[in-house]
């Protein structure tokens, strides 16, 4: 999915036009400025070393670190003897840009991911198993093994989608390597494309399918809605896309929605989705093997653990995904990179960039059932 870019421009159109006073400005930034430090805080915590002798809703919490879409957080875990599933919340669903429920299922994927990795540390053989009956569930079965802490064990706390400018520079080919291993599925093809003129042609299409969305009013709606534009409306919700974290100043939050339409456009858009894609070292694009919510599953889980490794090696990664979200410029994709029979999963720009604010999350009691 695009993110949106409130820069400079909105922050003087705000200015202009809505005529913010001194003295109310000052009070806000007393405000603003308690509301950082606490967001800072509760997302130090959310990411606080896995406990010894972890229970369940230790595992969950490491679970609900994993990567998802729009950061809706569309899953609930229901607690079981030695088991944990993982359950689609269909009320979070994103239906403008995920009508089939697509990305649902990878953040459920990379959500087993975590899972796994987190259970294995704390000495606990997590076998997942997809269900394809009813709403989707991953059973999650658990059975004493020896523990066996990993680099993607500790880089769960640190993996965040970095959405910035990265370097330019390259990735050592032994490290390149390295992820892809990590990445490696039975039911995932996962292509790495270093090529500039390759990358280009993506790119192309990637700023297609953003112009298509930024055309869809559905769409446009839909991802204003799970915007948080400041410190306080991103802890009140624990979810969403709070601005800091996509790279934009942080603003009122009554303000945020004035300005987003004044501003945020098609083609700025795409503009920052051109500039960072060739900022960047590469893309790495995955494919299921079978375009079902099975193998959606397995593409989230290869994802993560793609993730986890590059995090791990100090590698930064972001997800330019508008050019499989759109079906018509999915097709083409598919094309480019040679599997016209196939649905292009997930499309990550890696390379070197500076830390972000990281996202948070709900508490683990607020998604158990």
């Amino acid at each position: 999915m695009s993110k949106p870019s409130l820069g400079r421009r909105a922050l003087l159109i705000g200015a202009g036009a809505v005529g913010v006073g001194v003295a109310g400005a000052a009070l806000y930034g007393v405000s603003a400025g308690r509301a950082k430090a606490a967001y800072g805080e509760l997302a130090a915590t959310l990411r606080a070393p896995l406990a010894a002798g972890s229970d369940m809703r230790e595992l969950i919490r490491y679970a609900t670190l994993a990567a998802n879409s729009h950061n809706t957080q569309p899953w609930r875990f229901s607690l079981g003897a030695n088991a944990i599933s993982i359950l689609p919340d269909l009320t979070r669903r994103t239906l403008a840009v995920d009508p089939d429920d697509h990305h649902l299922f990878t953040s459920l994927g990379c959500a087993t991911e975590n899972l796994v990795i987190a259970a294995a540390a704390r000495g606990l053989l997590a076998t997942p198993v997809f269900d394809p009956a009813g709403d989707g569930a991953i059973g999650v079965s658990l059975a004493a093994a020896p523990a066996t802490e990993t680099a993607a064990f500790r880089a769960i706390p640190e993996r965040q989608v970095t959405r910035a400018d990265y370097d330019g520079k390259a990735v050592a080919p032994s490290d390149l390597d390295q992820i892809l291993a990590a990445a490696h599925s039975e039911d995932v093809d996962v292509l790495l494309l270093t090529d500039p003129a390759r990358i280009e042609r993506v790119l192309g299409l990637v700023v297609e399918g953003n112009n298509a969305q930024y055309a869809d009013p559905a769409y446009v709606a839909e991802l204003k809605h799970w915007l948080r534009f400041d410190e306080s409306q991103a802890l009140a919700n624990r979810d969403g896309l709070f601005s800091a974290t996509t790279g934009n100043p942080t603003l009122p939050s009554w303000l945020g929605p004035l300005l987003f339409g004044l501003v945020v456009t098609a083609k700025g858009e795409s503009d920052t989705a051109a500039r960072q894609i060739r900022s960047s070292a590469g893309l790495a694009i995955f494919v299921g093997k079978a375009a079902d919510k099975a193998h959606w599953v397995a593409a989230g889980r290869a994802y993560q653990r793609f993730a986890l490794a590059a995090t791990a090696l100090g590698v930064k990664h972001a997800f330019v995904n508008q050019a499989v979200e759109v079906e018509s410029v999915r097709a083409k994709l598919a094309a480019e990179i040679g599997l016209p029979d196939r649905r292009p999963d997930l499309i990550v720009r890696f390379g070197y960039g500076p830390p972000m604010p990281k996202s948070l999350r709900r508490p683990a009691d607020a998604v158990i059932v």
